[in-house]
């Protein structure tokens, strides 16, 4: 197989979508590749480690796609990245389409396979291609959220971890998943005041014997997500229904009531964000301020730390690229119904079932799309 590997083009997008060592193990199992020139620059990888790898490289976008039987990238392809996709050609990717009707419209249109990472699922029910990034995204959203909180960011001015004599900063993370266990983490090691909101007692129960009295875990109702959000200094939104359009779970009228200068940090954003007043934002301007509360929304959040993000994708996503190209994608997403729920659009037709509900499309199988 013909595997192409594009410069990504997203705003302050530095990831790359294999490293040399990944395409090494594919040239060695008789598949080519070609990378177009630069792509690996903004993580430290040149192009002469992909040469060395067996890589082919080439000048532009327009010939990786061209090219390709099979793209791999990072983030959801650009409206003029779409307009390069061929009829039958598979893309391999985060898409994150029930957000973004016009992303979906345009796959549709292309006539080509997009698989999800976002929706690529495993045996224990969890989603092995989101949760490298989910881990990396978790940590920095308390990095950001802690620079947010200084006052010349227009935060309240409070240290997270405090000092001496001073109480540290209340943080409410909404959401117990992956994304909230990292962070939780991270502002637990800084000192901070640390609340995790879930409706689901398994997961509380989980956090409370991994962490015991330094972590507080509340079971998620109006009541309970309003009085924390009230007294929190930093919010982190770290909410996920795989496929779906997050909820809106802080409304407009909540977030009026915030503390003046506090910070919301919406993890979720991808999915559409889980503060009413959430928009993206970029690496370049990440934060705005609605009724005197910071807003971070940045799509793109382990574009930041690239390098490391970069590593641990690809650490994850390399058996599942290996399979395609051995087999074909239509052997195996048959072999691997894990791989086959990251299969979103098929030729046409929208294969995930969140997605076509979202967007209002007709819902197709993905089995029925492949045996068609």
């Amino acid at each position: 197989m013909i595997i192409g590997l594009p410069k990504e083009i997203k705003n302050h997008e530095y990831r790359v979508g294999l490293t040399p060592t990944g395409v090494r193990e594919l040239t060695t199992r008789g598949h080519r590749v070609l990378v177009e020139r630069g792509a690996g620059a903004g993580v430290g990888l040149d192009d002469t480690a992909y040469e060395a790898a067996g890589a082919q490289l080439v000048e532009s976008a327009e010939t990786v796609f061209g090219k390709a039987e099979m793209v791999v990238k990072v983030k959801e392809p650009q409206p003029n990245e779409c307009a390069l996709l061929r009829p039958g050609q598979i893309l391999f990717t985060y898409l994150h389409l029930a957000p973004d009707p016009e992303q979906t419209r345009l796959l549709v249109d292309s006539d080509a396979i997009a698989i999800a990472y976002e929706t690529v699922t495993d045996a224990h029910g969890g989603l092995p291609l989101l949760a490298p990034m989910s881990e990396v995204a978790g940590r920095m959203a308390v990095q950001a959220g802690a620079h947010a909180l200084e006052k010349a960011q227009g935060g309240r001015g409070v240290l997270l971890g405090g000092v001496p004599g001073v109480t540290p900063a209340n943080v409410a993370i909404i959401g117990g998943g992956v994304v909230g266990v990292n962070a939780a983490r991270m502002a637990l090691g800084l000192g901070a005041d640390v609340t995790v909101l879930d409706r689901d007692l398994d997961r509380l129960k989980a956090l409370d014997a991994q962490y015991g009295p330094h972590l507080k875990t509340l079971y998620s109702t109006t009541d309970t997500l309003e009085a924390t959000v009230f007294a929190a200094d930093l919010v982190i939104g770290a909410v996920l229904i795989p496929g779906a359009a997050a909820p809106k779970l802080v409304t407009r009228a909540m977030l009026s009531r915030m503390r003046p200068g506090a910070v919301v940090v919406d993890v979720a954003i991808d999915q559409g964000g889980c503060f009413e007043t959430s928009r993206p934002t970029t690496h370049q301007e990440p934060i705005y301020v609605v009724d005197g509360v910071v807003h971070y929304c940045v799509a793109n959040m382990p574009g930041g730390v690239a390098r490391t993000a970069t590593f641990a994708l690809t650490n994850a996503t390399l058996p599942y690229v290996l399979a395609l190209a051995d087999k074909g994608y239509r052997q195996a997403l048959h072999d691997d119904p894990h791989l086959r729920a990251g299969l979103n659009v098929h030729r046409g037709a929208v294969t995930h079932p969140a997605v076509a509900r979202d967007l209002g499309y007709a819902y197709r199988p993905a089995s029925d799309a492949l045996a068609a």
